[in-house]
């Protein structure tokens, strides 16, 4: 049996930052996607209710890629009131030729956290106005803060406004942000002004209840949004889908169930049976992106196991370079 590698949260953090070749890296996966041949089953999961929690099971095979995985991914969401994390998780690395077990990345959701952030940069990348400089972002967490760092990859942003409801996590994220990214960087309590005001809007939330009305939104804006990602989560009033002048769903079966879409569909504003081009047919240059600058474009990003097993391929080939990790034998 071959050795398998064991890659530590520390290990991955050094191999695989948010850069531009995890964008690009995630943006092939997207475009791989569009060519039909990706078997990508749908996502398996496990709720556990009694604790605010839930577990995601994704995976994707992608022809071409010699490996691929399967990434399991906890995310208890009172886990901040005790001190820990609310998302954790590892990914496992087979070959795509034996089935053999290759790897264990044991990242603590870090891959995703890259991967997640990735994506938003994709979407910004073919989807925002190439002028777009104001980002606001909803939410505090640890994707509020990579989302915007990875906007800064795909733009010439300039400031940007964080709104959440614990104003304290604003502030602390505002800070450390401004240290790193070298921007103006404001903290608001007013969400509508604040989506009103941005180029590009990111929501990074777990809500349930929409927290951006339609009539907030404006002409030419980017929204994406990336924390619908389970049947009983919600950010977008349904009425922002049927205002969109583009809808662009990651995965418009996975939407469907578990993004924005759902809830649209839900609420009798948009026919089950219709069809939306997806962000791999425009990354793949299949279909047109934004049209003019005057477009609203909504982007429902509910993660996709393609992504998961793009950035494990990235992390596997720079473990190989930089010779990192530990080998075990079975």
């Amino acid at each position: 049996m071959p050795d398998i590698r064991i890659l530590t949260e520390a290990e991955l953090r050094d191999l695989v930052p948010l850069d531009l070749d995890a964008v690009d890296c995630v943006e092939q996966g997207f475009t791989t996607l569009a060519g039909g041949k990706v078997v990508m089953p749908p996502i398996m999961t496990l709720p556990v209710p009694d604790h605010n929690g839930e577990v995601c099971v994704k995976t994707a095979y992608v022809p071409g890629i010699d490996s691929f995985a399967m990434k399991m991914s906890p995310g208890f969401f009172d886990n901040p009131k005790i001190g820990l994390p609310s998302t954790t998780g590892l990914m496992v690395v087979f070959s795509s030729k034996t089935g053999l077990l290759e790897a264990l990345l044991l990242d603590n959701g870090y891959l995703t956290d890259v991967r997640t952030a990735a994506a938003g940069a994709v979407a910004a990348r073919h989807l925002a106005r190439a002028d777009a400089s104001h980002v606001c972002i909803i939410g505090a967490g640890v994707q509020s803060k990579m989302q915007l760092k990875a906007m800064t990859l795909v733009r010439e942003i300039k400031s940007a406004v964080i709104w959440a409801r614990d104003g304290a996590k604003a502030e602390a994220a505002a800070a450390s942000l401004r240290g790193e990214l070298g921007i103006a960087i404001t903290v608001s309590t007013d969400i509508a002004q604040s989506v009103a005001s941005a180029d590009i809007v990111i929501t990074t939330t777990p809500a349930a209840d929409p927290v951006i009305r339609a009539d907030w939104l404006q002409p030419g804006q980017l929204v994406v949004a990336m924390g619908s990602d389970q049947e009983h989560k919600c950010e977008l009033e349904p009425a922002c889908l049927a205002k969109a002048d583009l809808y662009v769903p990651d995965s418009q079966s996975q939407c469907a169930v578990k993004g924005e879409l759902r809830s649209a569909i839900g609420a009798g504003l948009i026919a089950p049976e219709q069809s939306f081009v997806e962000l791999g047919s425009i990354t793949s240059g299949q279909a047109a992106g934004r049209r003019s600058d005057s477009d609203l474009i909504i982007a429902d990003l509910t993660g996709t196991g393609v992504q998961d097993t793009a950035i494990a391929t990235l992390a596997g080939h720079r473990a190989d370079t930089a010779g990192a990790g530990a080998s075990f034998t079975s």
